[in-house]
C-alpha cells in the first residue's frame, strides 16, 4: 500500500512525471498488483515491473542497436544444461543434486562470483552442494556457461548481468535510460541481490531520486543470493535518506504479531528491525507442535485438518503453507491418504508431474 500511494501522491502533486517513474518489485504478480493500484489512484502510466522485466525490456532495445541481431534465446529451465555440464565433468548425480547445482549457478551469478573464482571463495561463504567439493562444483559451473554459449542461450541471471554491463560500458545507453527514468521506487528491498543492486545503481547514475520499502526481518531469498546488508547500508550509501518506520500491522491478530516480534528479540538479527503493532482484534492463541521428520509433520497436519473439518470448519477455509514447491509431495500424500480434497496454488501438483 505504501509504495503505490507514495508514487500516486508524487504524480498528483506534480513532483513526478508518471512516465519518468520506475516502480520495481520482485514477482510478476506483485508488479501486476502495483499497476492495478496505481491505475485506481490516478497514475496508470507509471511503469511497474520486476527487475528482470525492466532489464529484459532494455536489453531487447539496446542489443539490436549494438550487435545487429536479436537478443539470444532465453532458457526456461537450467536443469537440462546443468545436467549435461555435470555429465561432461564426470559428475554422476541424482535429480536432487542437479536441482541444487542449478540453484548454485543462480546464487553464484547474482552474487557476482564467477566460476573461475568459485573454488577459492565459495567455501568461505559457507557454500557447498551436496557432497561435492568446491572445485568440482566450480568445474560444473564453468562447463554450464560453455554449453550455454555453444547453444546460443542466456539465462535469467544473464538478463541482469548483460544489461548492467551494457550500461556500465556504453555511456550513451546509460544516458538514455537515465533520461527516460528519473525516479525509482523499489518494493521488498530486503530481497535485493548484489546483481540487482548494481543494476539499480547504474539506472540511477549517481542520483538520489530513490525510495525503497523493505523489512530486514522478512528476508526470504538469502539462499538465492539476496543480502539484507544492501538494505542495512542504504542510509550510509544515501546519507540524505529519510527513514520512516511502518509499524502498524493490519493483516494479523495481536497473537500472531506478538509471536513475530518475539522471534526477533531486541538487539537480534539486525538493527533495522521494528516492533510491529497489530491493529486487529484479538484472535485465538497460536499452537505449536514439533515433529521428528517431514513425513510425520505432513501426517500430523493432515490429521489436524480432518479433526477441524469434523468440528464444522470447511476445507476451503483452511490452508497449508510451506516454503518451497518441493515440500508439497509429503502434504499431498498425507492429505490423499485421509481422503481430504485439496487445491494446490502456485505450482504443479507432485502427482501431476510428468516424471511422476
Amino acid at each position: 500500500r505504501a509504495t503505490p500511494h507514495r508514487i500516486a501522491y508524487g504524480v498528483a502533486t506534480g513532483v513526478y512525471r508518471p512516465e519518468s517513474v520506475s516502480a520495481v518489485t520482485f514477482t510478476v504478480r506483485a508488479a501486476a498488483e502495483m499497476r492495478e493500484r496505481l491505475a485506481q489512484l490516478g497514475a496508470p502510466t507509471v511503469q511497474a515491473r520486476t527487475f528482470h522485466s525492466a532489464a529484459l525490456s532494455q536489453l531487447r532495445y539496446f542489443w539490436p542497436k549494438m550487435y545487429g541481431s536479436d537478443v539470444p534465446k532465453i532458457m526456461q529451465s537450467k536443469f537440462a544444461f546443468v545436467s549435461e555440464a555435470a555429465r561432461r565433468m564426470g559428475v554422476h548425480t541424482d535429480r536432487a543434486v542437479i536441482r541444487d547445482l542449478a540453484a548454485e549457478v543462480e546464487w553464484a551469478k547474482v552474487s557476482q562470483l564467477p566460476g573461475s573464482e568459485y573454488a577459492a571463495k565459495a567455501p568461505g561463504r559457507g557454500r557447498q552442494v551436496a557432497e561435492l567439493d568446491a572445485s568440482t562444483t566450480a568445474s560444473v559451473l564453468l562447463e554450464y556457461e560453455d554449453i550455454k554459449r555453444e547453444r546460443g542461450f542466456i539465462d535469467m541471471e544473464d538478463i541482469l548481468l548483460i544489461n548492467a554491463a551494457i550500461l556500465a560500458d556504453e555511456p550513451r545507453a546509460a544516458a538514455e535510460v537515465r533520461q527516460n527514468y528519473r525516479h525509482f521506487v523499489v518494493d521488498e528491498f530486503q530481497d535485493v541481490n548484489p546483481a540487482q543492486a548494481t543494476l539499480l545503481e547504474l539506472w540511477l547514475g549517481g542520483r538520489e531520486e530513490i525510495c525503497v520499502v523493505g523489512d530486514p526481518r522478512q528476508t526470504i531469498y538469502s539462499f538465492a543470493g539476496a543480502s539484507v546488508r544492501i538494505l542495512e547500508n542504504f542510509t550510509r550509501q544515501y546519507e540524505n535518506a529519510q527513514r520512516i518506520e511502518l509499524v502498524r500491522n493490519y493483516r494479523s491478530t495481536p497473537q500472531i504479531v506478538d509471536a513475530a516480534n518475539r522471534v526477533f528479540p531486541s538487539g537480534a538479527s539486525t538493527s533495522l528491525g521494528v516492533r510491529l503493532i497489530s491493529q486487529n482484534e484479538p484472535g485465538p492463541a497460536i499452537n505449536y507442535k514439533e515433529f521428528p521428520f517431514e513425513e510425520a509433520e505432513a501426517a500430523g497436519v493432515a490429521r489436524a485438518i480432518a479433526e477441524a473439518n469434523a468440528r464444522g470448519i470447511a476445507y476451503r477455509d483452511m490452508a497449508v503453507l510451506y516454503r518451497i514447491n518441493a515440500q508439497s509431495e509429503h502434504f499431498e500424500e498425507a492429505l490423499g491418504e485421509l481422503g481430504i480434497p485439496y487445491v494446490l496454488r502456485g505450482g504443479e501438483g507432485f502427482f501431476n508431474r510428468a516424471e511422476v
